[in-house]
């Protein structure tokens, strides 16, 4: 079981999603942004595996603007290099990668003018997971997307989509619950008529479900992963935040309520992204929770000092 969090570290003093306006839009002014981002992410890495944590989620701003017309500067060639460390430095540490692109990513849109913006976003994500040289278990999380007053028909224009997609989009794509529109149940509909893997949100799940418990989920979530190619299914864990309106994710880990579903899910491995407010924080807790867990990975064997500060003392090419 790796740990991990989303997007951003709040304690390293750096942020990998730095972005601008479209109108401030040069290629300088995106070379800089992209180099900053990009040092900030090994950072982060460097960050995570001190503190045990092997799961991250790299935010869709890495490249700001990446999937708009705009930009035509070719960032994958020019930091090909740095890609290339990040990523090897991903791969000797066993970090598990995902990324999930904005609610405006609609696959199952009713414009094929959305849809195809959509696709442009998705080969963006592909790209800079390509760019680390990283397999199918590095993920890209969408929704299902909209109801559009007909949810028989949405789900069936995701499915027809789906097929329609390029198989390097496939392989990296997961669909998961949300807390609003489309349950696990049809996350589940869609996977058995695509394929496609499941990502179990517990905290969705709580607010729209059909009876369903968390361990019947988790037994039909499970199934939708070859663990052979996809890797160890993914599991998105938060609780509700005290005194706020309903659907409002904890600003810090309860817990009571992290032991209570660590024990519940016992008989089960995932990969758990803790989407809770404080990031790393929460993430540093859990691990200290679920260091007597067998479920739990630490990490490869120990790599030397010297080896780290290697990477560490890069510069971003």
């Amino acid at each position: 079981m790796r740990i991990g969090y989303p997007c951003v570290n709040y304690t390293i003093g750096c942020r990998c999603n730095r972005t601008f306006r479209l109108k401030s839009y040069s290629d300088r002014y995106l070379k800089d942004t992209v180099e900053s981002n990009l040092s900030c992410l090994l950072q982060t890495l460097e960050y995570n595996v001190k503190h045990r944590l092997f799961f991250f989620r790299i935010t869709s701003d890495l490249i700001p603007f990446a999937s708009h017309p705009i930009c035509t500067f070719p960032w994958q060639a020019h930091f090909r290099t740095t890609f290339l460390e990040i990523g090897a430095f991903i791969k000797k540490h066993q970090i598990r990668i995902s990324m999930h692109p904005g609610q405006f990513t609609l696959i199952n849109a009713e414009k094929e003018s959305v849809f195809k913006r959509s696709l442009a976003e998705l080969m963006y994500h592909i790209h800079v997971l390509e760019s680390l040289g990283l397999d199918a278990t590095s993920k890209i999380q969408i929704h299902i997307g909209g109801l559009y007053r007909n949810r028989e028909a949405s789900l069936r224009r995701f499915i027809r989509r789906y097929h329609q997609l390029d198989d390097c989009i496939r392989k990296h794509l997961v669909i998961e619950n949300d807390d609003y529109g489309f349950s696990l149940r049809d996350c589940l509909r869609i996977h058995h008529k695509t394929g496609i893997p499941v990502i179990f949100d517990t905290f969705h799940h709580s607010i729209n479900y059909h009876g369903e418990t968390r361990i019947d989920s988790l037994n039909a979530v499970e199934k939708t992963w070859n663990t052979r190619i996809d890797g160890m299914m993914m599991i998105d864990y938060t609780s509700q935040q005290p005194d706020a309106r309903k659907g409002t994710h904890a600003t810090t880990l309860d817990t009571y309520d992290f032991k209570e579903f660590i024990q519940e899910s016992r008989s089960f491995d995932f990969d758990l992204m803790l989407e809770i407010k404080d990031k790393e924080c929460s993430a540093v807790k859990a691990v200290k929770i679920l260091k007597t867990d067998p479920r739990f990975f630490p990490g490869p064997p120990a790599v030397t000092k010297r080896k780290i500060r290697k990477y560490a003392s890069r510069s971003v090419q």
